[in-house]
């Protein structure tokens, strides 16, 4: 952004413009769907955790102009049966999340440009959250109690993807037989002793139909004989930030760098190493 000014001015400006406040219901939750113009709708939603969407409140509570009060993040986000987790999935305790963990984007997403490391809150440390989220999804795929074809050690993996039936959110509880790359290989940053055992299964032994000059098909399925035809970016991308802030931490250091992103996690009660750096 140093580089193009004009650039980081339009994107300041148009962060600045959301009203993140006018999607609060009662003041109390902040919701998906709002029309300023019309009441409520019957479907809509509070973002509640624990997923992807965690970024979303820190953006929030950072704003300049319009930023939500920390009791929506303790109080709404917070609160319900599937954020706090603590039990044991393959031997390893999770912190947060459904059973098993869902889909393994629910704690890659929100750590693109938010650093885990050192991460914490009242209620998790989001290193150790990401870490084994990524584990636990590896350990279903190891024990493969449904014992499709391809699953191990190697080959694991589980997050929304196409699917041989369409488009599935495929998480342990949700296995259909389907593995997902992106899910392994954007977990390089939390494990990637096991992330690096997936890249080779993939592509040295499997990549003659799975990889392609796009990169890796999307999802594929050993157990129906089946590739994806489709290189979705929401999946191709997190892989790429996963290998770099691996091998750097380029994207955290960035993303960390922002005022907006450090005034929203300390409003939040969090703290990071970053935020010590500055205090």
């Amino acid at each position: 952004f140093a580089e193009i000014p004009e650039l980081a001015a339009r994107i300041a400006v148009r962060f600045n413009a959301v009203e993140w406040d006018a999607h609060l219901r009662d003041g109390s939750q902040l919701m998906w769907h709002r029309h300023p113009a019309e009441p409520w709708p019957a479907n809509a939603l509070p973002i509640r955790g624990w997923n992807e969407a965690m970024a979303v409140f820190v953006l929030a509570a950072g704003s300049p102009s319009h930023p939500i009060p920390a009791a929506v993040y303790h109080d709404s986000w917070a609160r319900t049966p599937t954020f706090l987790n603590g039990h044991a999935y393959g031997g390893i305790t999770l912190p947060l999340g459904p059973d098993w963990g869902g889909p393994l984007f629910l704690s890659q997403y929100p750590f693109l440009a938010i650093d885990p490391r050192g991460l914490r809150d009242a209620y998790a440390d989001y290193g150790v959250q990401a870490r084994a989220h990524a584990l636990v999804n590896r350990a279903w795929c190891v024990a493969n109690p449904h014992g499709w074809a391809g699953h191990g050690p190697a080959c694991w993996g589980l997050s929304a993807s196409d699917d041989p039936a369409g488009y599935a959110a495929h998480s342990p509880t949700e296995d259909t037989g389907t593995i997902t790359p992106t899910a392994a290989l954007s977990s390089f940053p939390y494990a990637p002793r096991e992330a690096m055992a997936a890249l080779r299964h993939f592509h040295d032994d499997l990549g003659d139909r799975i990889f392609g000059e796009a990169g890796f098909a999307d999802a594929f399925s050993l157990q129906h004989g089946w590739v994806a035809e489709s290189r979705l970016a929401i999946d191709q991308g997190p892989i790429v930030v996963g290998l770099e802030n691996y091998r750097s931490g380029l994207l955290w250091r960035l993303g960390m760098a922002r005022p907006e992103i450090r005034a929203g996690l300390a409003a939040l009660g969090f703290s990071s190493p970053y935020l010590d750096l500055i205090a």
